[in-house]
């Protein structure tokens, strides 16, 4: 059998940590639904398990299929994106290191570092990641220990130079920690461009049917800091330490999207390029945020970085908060809901719904704007339907 290094991306997603069950030939990895294992005599772990906080069969398979699928050394499962990021700044900062943040973060990592991690004496500094001489100034060498990178942003669709940012945090002795939950590993492979660690909400595009809650972190196989060897470690520790991992279900969910990633993300790339012609020929609209579009200030970053441009899409409406608060309504065919990177597609109003804990900050997002995560449906459909939605709205 071929290793994981030299097959695609697909048949990797469909094999990595996933070989059938030793003891009844079964095809998918089994749900391990267990807290506890028995020992052969005191200290006798059968394959390294006591207790599935520490590790469990069914995340053991997930965990080694998500490094990889983003060429990592280490992958760790968690019971939410932020359960991930969490481990990951207890991991690699203590009080009185800093961090810089993307100007257009996802409100709730902002929340966590502002609310939660800089009353424990994380300080941070927000910074447009797209501009690397703003990122090396925002930098304080010798405290700077993190600089997080979401590329694209959520909601702005922001692009960030990842093999720049890297080239810029490394010599300053940082760490570039990207969210890649919007251009998922079959997209972007953060890692191969000089990123120490990757973060996701496998709730999203991993799990893909918005019917599960995860996490994911993985570690690069070669850190650009030496004095963080041991990053892969220290996560792992701490990741046993506070105990939010993902449960055998959910992994199991997961573990199942995954299989099928490649093939929706074409899909919903498919369907957002056709979606974003639309928009940009609506006379509602005052502006398309889509790295894909030629105009979009990051459009040849992107093209260097991404396989595709992906199926979030955000667009501001000319009349203002009022009328993108109401075409948000009109819809029928699109759902009104948070989250994203589900089959189905969704329509948010990011000022008012995810990103209200920003409302006041740096971070804060136009009134006027709408996000979209755009499903795998007919294309065709979702168009007529935010048609209706503008016309009447807009």
């Amino acid at each position: 059998m071929t290793t994981a290094r030299t097959q695609g991306f697909s048949t990797t997603a469909i094999h990595a940590g996933q070989e059938a069950d030793p003891a009844t030939g079964a095809v998918v990895p089994p749900i391990y639904q267990v807290s506890t294992y028995k020992q052969d005599g005191v200290g006798g772990l059968r394959g390294g398990y006591e207790y599935s906080r520490s590790a469990n069969p069914t995340r053991t398979a997930l965990q080694e299929c998500l490094a990889a699928l983003e060429g990592g050394a280490q992958g760790f499962a968690f019971a939410s994106g932020l359960a991930g990021q969490d481990c990951v700044i207890r991991s690699l900062t203590v009080p009185g290191d800093h961090i810089v943040m993307p100007t257009d973060a996802y409100g709730g990592t902002y929340r966590y570092v502002n609310s939660v991690a800089l009353p424990g004496g994380i300080e941070h500094t927000v910074a447009p990641m797209g501009d690397l001489d703003a990122v090396r100034a925002a930098i304080r060498p010798g405290q700077t220990r993190l600089v997080w990178v979401e590329t694209p942003s959520n909601p702005l669709l922001g692009i960030a130079d990842i093999a720049g940012l890297a080239e810029i945090a490394h010599a300053a002795g940082a760490l570039v920690v990207v969210d890649n939950t919007f251009a998922t590993s079959y997209l972007q492979q953060p890692l191969a461009l000089g990123a120490d660690v990757v973060t996701h909400s496998t709730t999203k595009y991993a799990g893909g049917h918005s019917d599960v809650v995860g996490g994911a972190v993985v570690v690069a196989r070669e850190l650009g800091v030496a004095a963080y060897a041991d990053v892969g470690e220290r996560i792992g520790f701490h990741q046993n330490a506070i105990g939010a991992i993902a449960g055998p279900f959910d992994a199991w969910l997961v573990l199942r999207g995954l299989k099928t990633l490649a093939v929706r993300m074409e899909r919903h790339c498919d369907n957002a390029e056709r979606v974003v012609d639309f928009l940009t020929g609506h006379d509602a609209v005052s502006q398309v945020l889509y790295p894909g579009l030629p105009g979009h200030p990051g459009h040849a970053v992107a093209a260097s970085q991404m396989r595709r441009f992906g199926g979030m899409v955000s667009f501001r409406l000319r009349r203002g908060e009022d009328a993108a608060v109401k075409a948000c309504a009109a819809v029928r065919l699109w759902t009104l809901g948070e989250s994203l990177g589900g089959v189905e597609s969704l329509i948010e109003h990011p000022g008012q719904m995810t990103h209200a804990s920003v409302a006041g900050t740096p971070l804060e997002v136009p009134g006027d704007l709408v996000r979209l995560s755009v499903g795998i449906e007919d294309a065709q459909d979702l168009i007529e339907d935010l048609r209706e939605a503008l016309d009447i709205h807009g």
